[in-house]
C-alpha cells in the first residue's frame, strides 16, 4: 500500500523474488498526496487503504510509503496485527552511512529536516557527513509520469546536492522509479559510480521472512494482480506502465 505509485518498486521486488505470489496493490488516488495532510488525516487515509487491502486476506502488508510509516505504523499495527503482519518503510540511512559517506538524503520537503529524519541521522549516521536535500515536486511528478516535471525536479535537487557525495539515500519510494535519472544527474565524470540506496528490496525480503517464506525466483509465474484505487477495484493506470516496474507487474500478472 501507498498513497500512489511508490508501491511499484516493492511490488516488483516481491514479484522477482516470488513469481508465484498473488499481489494486491492498494493506493489512494482520491486523497493523494498525503505529505501536506495532518498526521491524523494521513493515519485515517492509511487505515482506509490498508483496510481495503486487508479485505482480500493477504499474508502480509507492506507499507511502501515513508509518510505513512512515519505517522501511521502504530495505528496500523494496533488495527491489523497480529493477524496481518505490517512491514514499514524506513529510509536506508543506516546502510548508506555504513559506507562512510559523504551521504545525501533526497526526500520530500516535509520529511527533509523533520525530527523523524534527524533522529535516523543521529542514531545511524553519527560521524558521517550527511546532506539533507529537499526535492519539491519530484514525488508528484513521478506519480503522474510527468517527464519534464521529473527532469526539472531532479535538476533542482541536484543543484542543492554537494559535489563530493558518494552515496544517495532515496528517501521516498517514488524516487526509486527514476533512480537511473537521479544517478545520471549526480554522477561526476571520472569518479566511482554513485551508490544509491532504496528500500524496495529490503522490505520485500523482510516481508517474506516475516511470513516464513524464502525467495524462489524460479517459481512458476502463476499469480494474480488486484489493483485497488481508494478501495475500488481497477487496473494499473497508464502512468504505472511508463515504468519498468509497472510493466513487469502487467506482463506476468493477469489483472483482475
Amino acid at each position: 500500500m501507498d498513497s500512489g505509485l511508490g508501491l511499484l518498486p516493492a511490488a516488483a521486488a516481491i514479484r522477482r523474488l516470488r513469481p508465484d505470489a498473488d499481489l494486491v496493490l492498494s493506493w489512494d488516488p482520491d486523497g493523494m498526496p498525503w505529505g501536506p495532510r495532518t498526521p491524523e488525516d494521513i493515519t485515517e487515509r492509511a487505515l482506509a487503504v490498508a483496510g481495503a487491502a486487508a479485505a482480500h486476506d493477504p499474508d502480509v502488508l507492506i507499507v511502501a510509503c515513508n509518510t505513512a510509516s512515519v505517522h501511521s505504523l502504530p495505528a496500523m499495527r494496533a488495527r491489523f496485527e497480529p493477524d496481518l503482519p505490517i512491514i514499514g518503510t524506513v529510509p536506508a540511512i543506516k546502510p548508506a552511512a555504513a559506507g562512510g559517506g559523504p551521504v545525501a538524503i533526497w526526500a520530500t520537503p516535509a520529511t527533509t529536516g523533520s525530527p523523524y529524519q534527524r533522529g535516523l541521522i543521529r542514531d545511524f549516521a553519527d560521524g558521517v557527513s550527511v546532506a539533507e536535500v529537499p526535492c519539491p515536486g519530484l514525488a508528484d511528478a513521478v506519480h503522474h509520469a510527468d517527464a519534464p516535471g521529473v527532469e526539472a525536479a531532479i535538476a533542482a535537487a541536484a543543484s542543492l546536492t554537494p559535489e563530493d557525495i558518494t552515496t544517495v539515500v532515496l528517501g521516498c519510494t517514488n524516487y526509486e522509479l527514476v533512480a537511473d535519472r537521479i544517478r545520471e544527474a549526480l554522477q561526476k565524470p571520472g569518479l566511482p559510480p554513485l551508490i544509491l540506496h532504496g528500500t524496495a528490496g529490503a522490505v520485500a525480503a523482510q516481508a517474506l521472512r516475516r511470513i516464513g517464506e524464502s525467495a524462489d525466483p524460479g517459481a512458476p509465474a502463476s499469480n494474480s494482480l488486484t489493483v485497488l484505487l481508494s478501495g475500488r477495484e481497477g487496473v494499473l493506470p497508464a502512468e504505472a506502465l511508463t515504468y519498468a516496474e509497472g510493466r513487469l507487474l502487467q506482463e506476468v500478472s493477469p489483472a483482475r
